[in-house]
């Protein structure tokens, strides 16, 4: 028997809840971090700065200084998206969670529980203005603790989503994740959705490459159905 249950949320998660997102949102920072660190024009400009100070100044300490300063660019560049997307969803259906998720037909907001501690979420939403003829889901905040990975809770958190797509006669479940997601992204592919195309979140996304994957899950009722 798993260690664990997925379960509706209730309010008494709303805390947990949040940690869990707030760390799984913070963790992926060094990843971009090291992305960025990788692109060829952000070694130029990291090589090419610090000398032309000490080339203009004669100085190592102003050189070493303007190569920090850098890097303490480059890390709030790599926080930057992450943070904002934080901040606007604690703004908006995590402020609420039961009244966005809960209080409305063909939406809902899950938790996994192990030992009576929330270890994992998942939610979904229908999605506006879907395609003509396609009645879409949308699965969001997948997020699993950190101590609890490798259990199988997220691959049991997002076939909880599709079995209630399933339910509530959806025809396809969309996700999107960032390129830098790697352990996410191999899931949904493992778990049968297949890439649609690439958005990117902000400028700041476009300028150092790291676009949101946009995924599909084709229900089989619908394949079915265009036979």
């Amino acid at each position: 028997m798993a260690p664990y249950h997925i379960r509706k949320y209730q309010e008494s998660d709303h805390k947990r809840v949040l940690a869990l997102f707030s760390s799984g949102m913070t963790e992926h920072i060094p990843a971009t971090f090291r992305h960025m660190l990788k692109l060829p024009p952000v070694l130029l400009f990291l090589l090419g700065v610090p000398l032309a100070v000490l080339l203009v100044s004669g100085s190592w300490i102003l050189a070493l200084m303007s190569s920090l300063i850098l890097f303490v660019f480059l890390w709030l560049l790599a926080k930057y998206t992450w943070k904002k997307y934080m901040v606007i969803c604690l703004h908006t259906d995590l402020a609420d969670i039961t009244k966005f998720y809960l209080s409305r037909g063909g939406s809902c907001f899950w938790v996994a529980e192990s030992e009576g501690q929330v270890v994992g979420i998942v939610c979904a939403l229908p999605v506006n203005d879907p395609p003509l003829q396609k009645k879409q889901l949308r699965l969001r905040h997948l997020s699993v603790a950190l101590e609890c990975r490798g259990e199988g809770i997220g691959k049991a958190l997002v076939e909880t989503v599709l079995q209630f797509a399933r339910a509530q006669d959806y025809s396809e479940v969309v996700l999107s994740v960032s390129v830098l997601q790697y352990a996410a992204l191999a899931l949904y592919q493992r778990m049968g959705f297949q890439k649609t195309g690439e958005t990117f979140f902000a400028w700041i996304s476009r300028l150092r490459n790291t676009p949101l994957i946009n995924l599909t899950y084709r229900l089989p009722s619908t394949q079915k159905g265009s036979l």
